[in-house]
């Protein structure tokens, strides 16, 4: 009877509690976070935040036996699990707009270019119009004064949800619908609502 041959190479053990991170962000939906390795097992991609960050599961562990997910110093549009991948999308594309008005208006005039742009009455470059404006067109989408609240609050500020409920009195379910307004709200303003719902 020949000799077995060598066994095959075992992959490398995996760090202690990964395994863990990549189930339950399977479970949510959180799969965004993860690559495969050479071996084929999804990992976290190291060296990001998003790796960095670790999930809690009460109830010992399992989402699928009623365990609540808590994800501490996270961005909100991450966090809030119940949120579609649109709506994170939208939101992201919210602060994206305001980041870059912000950032454009902040960047020096170039000294060899005129301070009223070349036109009569005018001193700020198109660039910076134009951010502004898109991140106004999409503020002005929200409508509602309390929605584009806790849609500034969530996005740009990176509040969390529980803060805002516990100032504004309101329950963390009434805060998140009045998010999700906002964030398919701006879906509808930027187009997205034809695409198909993550």
């Amino acid at each position: 009877m020949p000799r077995k041959s060598a066994k095959k190479p075992q992959p490398p053990k995996l760090p202690k509690g990964e395994a863990e991170q990549v189930r339950i962000r399977r479970e949510i939906g959180h799969d965004f976070a993860l690559k495969e390795d050479r071996f084929g097992r999804q990992r976290l991609t190291p060296g990001t935040a998003e790796a960095r960050r670790v999930y809690e599961v009460s109830n010992g562990g399992y989402t699928s036996t009623g365990g609540i997910v808590r994800l501490r110093n996270v961005d909100p549009l991450t966090g809030i699990t119940s949120l579609s991948r649109q709506q994170r999308e939208a939101g992201q594309r919210f602060r994206d707009d305001f980041e870059r008005a912000e950032r454009q208006g902040l960047q020096p005039q170039s000294w060899s270019e005129r301070v009223d742009g070349g036109r009569v009455g005018g001193g700020v470059p198109d660039r910076v119009l134009s951010a502004g404006r898109a991140h106004a067109h999409a503020a002005a989408a929200l409508a509602h004064w309390e929605v584009a609240e806790v849609v500034r609050k969530i996005c740009l500020e990176g509040q969390s949800v529980k803060a805002i409920a516990e100032r504004s009195g309101d329950g963390r379910d009434v805060v998140v619908k009045l998010l999700k307004v906002g964030l398919d709200l701006l879906a509808v303003h930027y187009g997205m609502m034809g695409r198909r719902a993550g």
